[in-house]
Protein backbone atom coordinates (compact mmCIF):
# COMPACT_ATOMS: atom_id res chain seq x y z
CA UNK A 1 0.00 0.00 0.00
CA UNK A 2 1.45 3.67 -1.06
CA UNK A 3 1.52 6.44 1.53
CA UNK A 4 -2.28 8.38 0.76
CA UNK A 5 -1.19 11.97 -0.65
CA UNK A 6 -3.71 14.65 0.21
CA UNK A 7 -3.50 17.35 -2.29
CA UNK A 8 -5.01 20.22 -0.10
CA UNK A 9 -7.01 21.00 2.54
CA UNK A 10 -11.16 21.68 2.35
CA UNK A 11 -12.12 24.74 4.05
CA UNK A 12 -14.64 23.95 7.10
CA UNK A 13 -17.15 26.64 8.23
CA UNK A 14 -16.14 27.27 12.25
CA UNK A 15 -18.00 28.38 15.01
CA UNK A 16 -17.56 31.31 16.53
CA UNK A 17 -18.04 35.15 17.02
CA UNK A 18 -16.49 36.70 13.95
CA UNK A 19 -15.44 33.98 10.95
CA UNK A 20 -12.21 32.00 11.36
CA UNK A 21 -10.61 30.25 8.64
CA UNK A 22 -10.18 26.39 9.14
CA UNK A 23 -8.48 24.45 6.87
CA UNK A 24 -8.69 20.55 7.43
CA UNK A 25 -5.58 18.07 5.74
CA UNK A 26 -6.90 15.03 7.49
CA UNK A 27 -9.93 14.48 9.30
CA UNK A 28 -13.10 13.30 8.81
CA UNK A 29 -14.17 15.68 5.92
CA UNK A 30 -11.20 16.20 3.70
CA UNK A 31 -9.00 12.68 3.85
CA UNK A 32 -12.32 10.91 5.30
CA UNK A 33 -9.87 10.09 8.39
CA UNK A 34 -11.62 8.95 11.67
CA UNK A 35 -8.36 8.43 14.12
CA UNK A 36 -7.10 11.84 13.70
CA UNK A 37 -7.79 15.06 12.24
CA UNK A 38 -5.01 18.13 10.88
CA UNK A 39 -5.98 21.38 10.77
CA UNK A 40 -4.90 24.95 10.18
CA UNK A 41 -6.21 27.40 11.80
CA UNK A 42 -6.62 31.26 12.15
CA UNK A 43 -8.84 33.60 13.72
CA UNK A 44 -9.19 37.22 13.60
CA UNK A 45 -8.52 39.45 16.37
CA UNK A 46 -11.48 39.30 18.74
CA UNK A 47 -12.19 35.88 17.69
CA UNK A 48 -13.97 33.51 20.13
CA UNK A 49 -15.56 29.97 19.81
CA UNK A 50 -18.36 28.60 22.65
CA UNK A 51 -16.89 26.25 25.45
CA UNK A 52 -16.68 22.77 24.94
CA UNK A 53 -15.95 19.56 26.69
CA UNK A 54 -15.19 17.40 23.58
CA UNK A 55 -14.47 13.68 23.21
CA UNK A 56 -11.17 13.96 21.90
CA UNK A 57 -7.55 15.20 22.82
CA UNK A 58 -6.49 18.27 20.99
CA UNK A 59 -2.97 19.19 20.58
CA UNK A 60 -2.28 23.03 19.35
CA UNK A 61 0.70 24.37 18.20
CA UNK A 62 0.50 28.38 17.40
CA UNK A 63 2.03 29.77 14.61
CA UNK A 64 1.32 33.04 14.82
CA UNK A 65 0.00 35.60 17.62
CA UNK A 66 -2.04 34.36 20.76
CA UNK A 67 -4.69 31.55 21.19
CA UNK A 68 -5.97 32.08 24.53
CA UNK A 69 -7.50 28.99 26.39
CA UNK A 70 -9.84 28.86 28.81
CA UNK A 71 -10.45 25.91 31.31
CA UNK A 72 -12.19 25.48 34.16
CA UNK A 73 -10.40 27.84 37.47
CA UNK A 74 -8.33 29.87 35.13
CA UNK A 75 -7.39 30.77 31.58
CA UNK A 76 -3.76 30.74 29.71
CA UNK A 77 -2.65 32.78 26.57
CA UNK A 78 -0.28 30.04 24.53
CA UNK A 79 1.91 32.40 22.38
CA UNK A 80 3.70 31.72 19.03
CA UNK A 81 6.46 28.70 19.56
CA UNK A 82 4.31 27.39 21.92
CA UNK A 83 1.78 24.37 22.44
CA UNK A 84 -1.18 23.34 24.68
CA UNK A 85 -2.69 19.79 24.85
CA UNK A 86 -6.86 20.24 25.81
CA UNK A 87 -7.27 16.46 27.19
CA UNK A 88 -10.53 14.67 26.07
CA UNK A 89 -13.60 15.49 28.26
CA UNK A 90 -12.29 18.45 30.24
CA UNK A 91 -13.91 21.87 29.78
CA UNK A 92 -12.03 24.31 27.14
CA UNK A 93 -12.99 27.66 24.96
CA UNK A 94 -10.49 29.48 22.69
CA UNK A 95 -10.12 33.14 21.88
CA UNK A 96 -7.69 35.03 20.15
CA UNK A 97 -7.99 38.61 22.48
CA UNK A 98 -5.04 40.18 20.35
CA UNK A 99 -5.92 42.98 17.46
CA UNK A 100 -3.22 40.30 15.27
CA UNK A 101 -5.42 37.39 15.57
CA UNK A 102 -3.58 33.82 15.90
CA UNK A 103 -2.24 31.32 13.63
CA UNK A 104 -2.45 27.47 14.41
CA UNK A 105 -2.10 24.13 13.57
CA UNK A 106 -4.58 21.88 15.26
CA UNK A 107 -4.38 18.01 15.69
CA UNK A 108 -7.24 16.07 17.45
CA UNK A 109 -7.19 12.18 18.46
CA UNK A 110 -9.75 10.67 17.27
CA UNK A 111 -10.70 13.10 14.88
CA UNK A 112 -12.93 16.18 15.49
CA UNK A 113 -16.55 16.04 14.62
CA UNK A 114 -19.72 18.24 15.38
CA UNK A 115 -20.60 15.09 17.43
CA UNK A 116 -17.94 15.09 19.59
CA UNK A 117 -16.96 18.68 20.75
CA UNK A 118 -20.05 19.13 22.93
CA UNK A 119 -20.29 23.09 22.47
CA UNK A 120 -21.75 24.81 25.32
CA UNK A 121 -25.65 26.43 24.68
Amino acid sequence: MAPTLVSGPTRIEAAGNVPKIIEEYVGRVNSGTAAASVAHMKSPGGWSEPGQRPDFDEYTVVLKGTLRVEFEGGSQDVAAGQAVIAHKGEWVRYSSPERDGAEYIAVCLPAFSPDAVHRDG
